[in-house]
């Protein structure tokens, strides 16, 4: 892994001509990530993002934490303990001198040691279970990872909208699979990062998918066709 997000969030951080990150994915053309976009304070984010902060309480875990800015917003306005983990070694490092006081560079499926209160995946938090036959995978990591009491904030999108439509309202969806599936590349300052599987879930996919596994599943709100789910333990 060349850790290109990483790269980018160091060279931010210590001022060492940051550009902006491109992504792209299987189904889209190449858009530009502005890499300041991942050190943007509570006002910087979205509706679903602050309803998700505003609901965390105790003991937090942040997944796919990146620069730190929803732990950091945890940690210093909140006062929760905050676990920052990120797969990412120069952004865990970052999150580490931007003041985060625990912050772990390890896959969540290797990760463990204690249980939290709220765990927290934003930001498209279903991309990290890579495809629909890993989801249960994840989701019973999850499930070991929550107190009895505990809940899951997580957001996601519906991808359907980007697909072709026929004159009748038909969608044009692959058939060899979700649709939702997706390889992710990101582009910085020249280099590629190989593709990585990355998930889009629609709310009733990721229902059914969280109710099999354990899992009681309200959605908590809804913005155009992205919301933010909360999971808790039947």
């Amino acid at each position: 892994m060349k850790d290109l997000m990483g790269k980018a969030i160091w060279d931010y951080y210590h001022h060492d001509n940051p550009e902006d990150l491109q992504t792209e994915t299987s189904i889209s053309e190449l858009d530009e990530l502005p890499v300041e976009y991942l050190f943007r304070g509570f006002e910087g984010m979205n509706t679903i993002e602050q309803k998700a902060l505003e609901l965390s309480e105790g003991l937090t875990l942040d997944i796919g934490a990146g620069a730190g800015s929803h732990s950091l917003f945890l940690q210093n306005e909140k006062s929760l303990k905050v676990t920052a983990l990120d797969i990412s070694p120069r952004s865990i490092e970052i999150c580490r001198l931007r003041g985060i006081e625990n912050a772990v560079c390890e896959n969540i499926l290797d990760f463990s040691g204690q249980q939290f209160d709220t765990i927290l995946l934003l930001m498209n938090g279903t991309g990290i279970f890579e495809s629909l036959g890993k989801i249960d995978i994840y989701l019973k990591k999850l499930y070991s990872l929550l107190n009895e009491s505990g809940q899951i904030l997580i957001d996601s999108t519906d991808i359907l909208y980007m697909f072709d439509r026929d004159e009748d309202g038909g969608v044009y969806i692959p058939a060899d699979g979700y649709y939702g599936e997706l390889d992710y590349i990101v582009h910085y300052k020249g280099e590629s990062e190989d593709p990585i599987k990355w998930l889009y879930l629609d709310f009733a996919t990721l229902k059914n998918a969280a109710e099999n596994n354990g899992f009681n599943i309200q959605k908590i709100i809804r913005e155009e066709d992205s919301y933010l789910a909360r999971l808790t333990k039947k």
